[in-house]
């Protein structure tokens, strides 16, 4: 089954780290993409760089930057392949963001 392992962050909280902290938390997240289970993952831009695409009486609205104004930001994903969900929470745990101060929310892909 297919998961997909969303990664919210503190913005600024790697940069923060010394760097060979910063450095072994990068060489985890290249670990969990060279995982055979990994299907793709990225890291994604600041949130400051996204736009909001909304459809509201037949005209598209835009809004710069993140949806709402939050502590923690999706800083990237990963979607993964697991036996269960277990199997997804042990991969999950591996994520330098979750013992960092940040979370990985753990969902299963709807396939059709």
């Amino acid at each position: 089954m297919q998961y997909a392992l969303m990664i919210y962050n503190d913005p600024g909280r790697l940069e923060a780290l010394s760097d060979a902290e910063r450095e072994a938390a990068y060489a985890e997240y290249f670990a969990l993409t060279d995982d055979a289970r990994c299907v793709v993952g990225a890291q994604l831009q600041p949130a400051e760089t996204a736009t909001g695409v909304r459809v509201t009486g037949g005209r598209t609205l835009m809004t710069d930057g993140p949806f709402a104004d939050t502590k923690e930001v999706l800083g990237g994903f990963c979607l993964i392949e697991a036996a269960d969900l277990d199997e997804a929470i042990e991969l999950a745990a591996r994520i330098p963001a979750a013992r960092l101060g940040g979370v990985v929310e753990v969902r299963p892909v709807v396939r059709r």
